[in-house]
């Protein structure tokens, strides 16, 4: 089974002229919870990655740039959440919600169906490019977007100097075979290490860090396989100390993890589209379709983890089965990794 038209129908009932609403109990926004840029980021680079746009899309785009570009100090660090009512609660960081930002300013201003909305975006990304992080993953998302950025721009020296400090932040990997992982735990959207380790790589002409993350992913694929499907790192997280008597750390026998997060999925599926556009290696167009595969049942529940007529993703495989409930993180989830698997270089290659 293939899904091959994407749904807006479940995102746009979610959105408001706002924001994007973060939670749901089953279809149904949960008002209470308000907004946040982790997700309207997210829904920013999936609409103004569709080829050709319907007017209800571009409205939606519009929508969502706005709210990160009003997310925005003039430091470059970012207000995270939004209540109901417009306001900004918190104070500005730059944790992985910034990083998230970045990645959508500038996958927004490489995108050529608005040249309207792609100054502004661009305009936004050097200005979220003024700020650091000094946690990898907001560092790793950050590279993402100034990359795109420099597609768009191939002089910005920000987006250059951007690119390289992510380089001396990024963990590399380790000497241990079993465990090469920079970090001594899996935690969430893992994926976007290795990723963020690609594109610095190919960004700024270093084999070096470009080959680690392209090992790293290749690792991080191979640890998440069972019975030829995708067993993703659930919630809980695995560690190093995790390992058995015989040294395997994973997906075995007796051991799944619960509660799986579509999060997961998505972020292995943007990084394996990365590592083919890099490498030309078709074994990633392979977890591609392992990814959108994981969403549609080819999982350890085999469960449906997607609504294919409305766009709606459910929120996790529990033990019971999907979650019932159809937040925006995993509908952004479940689009976007159908969006990759329907990209024209992806399908030609398959």
């Amino acid at each position: 089974m293939r899904v091959e038209e994407l749904s807006f129908t479940h995102l746009d009932r979610l959105t408001t002229p706002l924001g994007l609403y973060e939670h749901s109990l089953g279809t149904a926004p949960r008002t209470e919870h308000g907004f946040c840029v982790d997700d309207v980021a997210r829904a920013l680079v999936v609409a103004v990655r569709e080829p050709d746009p319907a007017t209800p899309v571009h409205a939606l785009a519009e929508t969502y740039l706005d709210f990160v570009l009003a997310s925005l100090r003039p430091d470059g660090y970012v207000c995270n959440r939004r209540r109901i009512d417009g306001t900004w609660n918190g104070k500005p960081s730059a944790d992985d919600h910034w990083g998230r930002a970045l990645w959508a300013l500038g996958t927004a201003a490489a995108n050529g169906n608005d040249p309207g909305r792609a100054v502004r975006a661009r305009a936004g990304a050097r200005l979220a490019m003024r700020a650091r992080s000094s946690w990898p993953r907001s560092m790793a998302y950050g590279a993402l977007g100034a990359a795109q950025l420099l597609r768009a721009e191939p002089d910005c020296t920000a987006s250059l100097r951007f690119l390289s400090d992510v380089r001396r932040v990024l963990p590399r990997p380790g000497p241990d075979p079993t465990w090469p992982w920079p970090e001594d735990r899996l935690t969430y959207a893992n994926a976007v290490l290795p990723e963020g380790m690609i594109v610095v790589g190919e960004a700024l002409d270093d084999d070096s860090i470009r080959d680690d993350g392209l090992a790293l992913l290749d690792w991080l694929v191979a640890l998440q396989q069972r019975d030829g499907h995708l067993s993703v790192v659930p919630s809980t997280g695995w560690a190093r100390a995790d390992r058995l008597h015989d040294g395997v750390v994973g997906p075995v026998p007796g051991r799944v993890g619960f509660a799986q997060q579509p999060i997961e999925v998505a972020a292995l599926a943007e990084a394996c589209r990365t590592a083919y556009v890099a490498s030309g290696d078709g074994r990633w167009l392979e977890v591609i379709e392992q990814c959108h595969a994981w969403f549609l049942g080819a999982n350890d529940g085999g469960a449906l983890l997607c609504d294919p007529t409305t766009g709606g993703g459910f929120d996790g495989l529990e033990r019971h089965g999907a979650s019932a409930n159809q937040g925006a993180e995993s509908t952004l989830a479940w689009m976007s990794t159908q969006q990759i698997s329907l990209m024209p270089d992806v399908v030609g290659a398959r």
